[in-house]
């Protein structure tokens, strides 16, 4: 092998390896960004704590995170699900609206909500620490949880 094929072959590893190292930079640069993304998602606006749940589900003690629309019932399919006999399946939505947070049914009239120990029938507005029963669950409105890096 000549003196011009060796170098031939040095420039081409070469370029290779620069091609390497800058898509290697772009996954990284990519990547932290879509870390620092994740990390500075919008919170929940809101989270409900379980007091009572005598079938166990949602599990009493839990904080559950929620979002500006969460609806709650017994099927599957809902943001937070209420197991007891007497919840409908599409119970009920809670929404943010605004500077307020509304309770509504979803299946009117057929199954009673509670909210502070009073029955609402359709709806209701509720504040941050408010209680909201739906059969013998029952579950408060607070505030999210502030994180603690700023």
């Amino acid at each position: 092998m000549d003196a011009f094929t060796a170098v031939l072959w040095i420039l081409r590893l070469g370029f290779v390896l620069c091609l390497y190292l800058f898509l290697f930079l772009v996954v990284r640069s990519l990547w932290r960004d879509l870390r620092g993304a994740v990390a500075s998602a919008a919170p929940s606006v809101g989270r409900l704590i379980v007091v009572a749940s005598p079938l166990g589900r949602p599990v009493a003690g839990t904080s559950i995170p929620i979002d500006a629309v969460t609806s709650l019932g017994g099927d599957v399919n809902n943001t937070v699900v209420v197991e007891d006999p007497v919840v409908a399946a599409e119970h009920a939505v809670l929404t943010f609206r605004g500077h307020a947070w509304y309770l509504e049914e979803q299946e009117a009239g057929r199954r009673p909500m509670l909210v502070n120990g009073e029955s609402v029938a359709g709806g209701a507005a509720v504040r941050f620490g408010d209680e909201i029963s739906l059969g013998r669950v029952r579950l408060r409105l607070e505030r999210p949880l502030v994180r603690a890096d700023g």
